[in-house]
C-alpha cells in the first residue's frame, strides 16, 4: 500500500512540474511572437524607406527598434534553449525514477502472483474465512483478501500507466531536442541580420554627422512647432473645461430659480468643479480599466519617441522632451480611435498637420499629424474607429503619429505616458 501511495506521489509531482515548464514555453513562445510581428513591422517600415534616396531620423530610429527588437528575440531564443536542455535533464531523471519504481513494482507483483499461485486451491479462501474463530473476524478476513485483490490490480494499473508515461516522455524529448536545434538555427540567422542592420545603422548615421548644423536647425524649428502643439491642445481642453463649467453653472442656476433659490450644490468659487455624470465617470473607470490593453492609434507601426526626455540619435548631449510618443508608420496611414468616446476638437495647427482631441470620461486621448480628419466636434467614435488619416514625412514613404493621453481632474490637466495604456 505505502508503495502504491508513494508512486501516485511521484506522477503528481512529475505531471506538476511538467505543466509548469509548459507554461514557462508557452509564456516564451508568445513573447518570440510579437517581438517576430515587431521586427516585421520594423522591416516593412526600412523596406518603405529604401526607396527613397534620402535617408531620414525616423530611418535611423526605425533601425534601432530592429536591432532591440533582433536582441531580445535572441535572449529569447536563449532562454527557450535553456529550457529545452533543462526539460530534456528533468524528464530524463524522471524516466529513471519511473523505471527503478516499476521495478519495484513488478517485483511485488511476482510475489504476489507466485502466493497467489501456491495458494490457488479453490477451497482456500472459504477455509481461511471458515477458520476464523467469529463472526467479525471472519468480516475482517474477508475485506483483508478484497484488500489483497486491490492492491495486485492498483499495481498493475500502475505499471502499465508508468510503462505509457514512459513512452510519451521518451517521444517528448526526442521532440524537445528537435526543437532545441530550431532554435539554435534561429539563432545564428537573427545575429546575421543584426550585423546586417548595424552596418546599415553606421552608414546612416554618419550621413547625419556630415550634415550636423542642418539638424540642429532642424531641431530647434521641430521643437518650436512641438512647443506650440503642446499650447494649442491644452487650451483646447481648458476651453472644454471652461465650457463644461459654465453649462454646470447655468444648470445648478436653473435649478436654484426652480426651487425658488434653495440650493444644496457646491458655491465655490475659486477654481472649476468639472462634474462629470454617471455616465462619463463609467466611461472613465471602463478606459481606466483598459490600462495596458488599448489598440495601437495605428495598425502597424513602430514607437520611434517614447514620453518624456528622448536622447537624439546622432547629436551628442542633446535631448528632446515628448509629451506622448511618436509613431512611425506607412506613409499616410489611416489613424484610429484607441477607445470609444466623443470628439471634443478638431484643430488646425501649422506644422502638427490636424489635431484630434477624444473624450473619454475624465481621459482624453489626442492624435495630431493628420493630413485629413473623418469625424467633426461632436461626434461619437467607437474603439477602432477610423478618425483620419497621417501626413507623410516630408519625401519619405514614412509617417509619423503622434499621440497623446491627457487626465482631467477639476481644472488640472496631466500628461500621462502612452506606452503604458497601450497594448504590448
Amino acid at each position: 500500500m505505502r508503495n502504491v501511495n508513494n508512486i501516485v506521489l511521484i506522477l503528481f509531482v512529475f505531471l506538476s512540474a511538467g505543466v509548469f515548464g509548459q507554461s514557462t514555453s508557452e509564456k516564451l513562445k508568445r513573447e518570440q511572437a510579437a517581438l517576430e510581428r515587431r521586427i516585421s513591422d520594423t522591416k516593412m517600415l526600412l523596406d518603405k524607406s529604401k526607396s527613397n534616396t534620402e535617408s531620414s531620423l525616423n530611418e535611423l530610429k526605425v533601425i534601432e527598434n530592429q536591432i532591440a527588437y533582433r536582441e531580445k528575440l535572441l535572449k529569447n531564443f536563449d532562454n527557450q534553449i535553456r529550457g529545452a536542455e533543462l526539460n530534456v535533464q528533468k524528464k530524463e531523471q524522471q524516466i529513471t525514477e519511473l523505471h527503478d519504481k516499476i521495478a519495484r513494482l513488478k517485483a511485488q507483483y511476482k510475489k504476489l502472483l507466485v502466493y497467489a499461485y501456491k495458494n490457488r486451491n479453490k477451497y482456500g479462501k472459504m477455509m481461511y474465512l471458515f477458520s476464523a474463530e467469529s463472526y467479525y473476524e471472519a468480516i475482517k478476513r474477508a475485506k483483508y483478501l478484497e484488500r489483497i485483490s486491490e492492491i495486485q490490480q492498483k499495481q498493475f494499473m500502475a505499471i502499465r500507466q508508468n510503462q505509457a508515461i514512459i513512452k510519451e516522455e521518451i517521444a517528448a524529448i526526442e521532440k524537445e531536442k528537435q526543437y532545441k536545434q530550431a532554435m539554435i538555427g534561429e539563432k545564428s540567422k537573427e545575429k546575421k541580420e543584426i550585423e546586417i542592420d548595424k552596418k546599415k545603422q553606421e552608414e546612416v548615421y554618419l550621413e547625419f554627422k556630415a550634415e550636423e548644423q542642418e539638424l540642429i536647425a532642424k531641431l530647434k524649428e521641430d521643437e518650436r512647432q512641438r512647443a506650440n502643439l503642446s499650447a494649442k491642445i491644452n487650451a483646447a481642453i481648458k476651453k472644454e473645461i471652461a465650457e463644461a463649467e459654465a453649462r454646470r453653472k447655468r444648470a445648478e442656476e436653473a435649478r436654484r430659480k426652480s426651487t425658488g433659490g434653495v440650493t444644496t450644490a457646491s458655491t465655490d468659487k475659486t477654481s472649476p468643479t468639472f462634474m462629470e455624470t454617471k455616465e462619463a465617470a463609467k466611461l472613465s473607470a471602463s478606459f481606466e480599466g483598459n490600462r495596458g490593453r488599448l489598440p495601437w492609434p495605428v495598425s502597424k507601426g513602430s514607437i520611434t519617441e517614447n514620453f518624456g526626455k528622448n536622447a537624439h540619435p546622432t547629436l551628442k548631449n542633446v535631448f528632446t522632451n515628448n509629451k506622448g510618443i511618436d509613431i512611425s508608420t506607412p506613409k499616410n496611414a489611416q489613424v484610429r480611435a484607441v477607445f470609444e468616446g466623443e470628439v471634443t476638437s478638431v484643430l488646425n495647427i501649422p506644422g502638427a498637420g490636424k489635431v484630434v482631441i477624444i473624450k473619454h470620461g475624465n481621459y482624453r486621448t489626442v492624435y495630431t499629424n493628420l493630413k485629413d480628419t473623418y469625424v467633426t466636434t461632436g461626434s461619437k467614435v467607437t474603439t477602432k474607429k477610423v478618425i483620419g488619416s497621417l501626413l507623410a514625412d516630408g519625401k519619405q514613404n514614412i509617417s509619423v503619429a503622434h499621440f497623446e493621453i491627457h487626465k482631467v481632474v477639476g481644472s488640472t490637466v496631466t500628461c500621462l505616458n502612452p506606452s503604458l495604456w497601450v497594448s504590448r
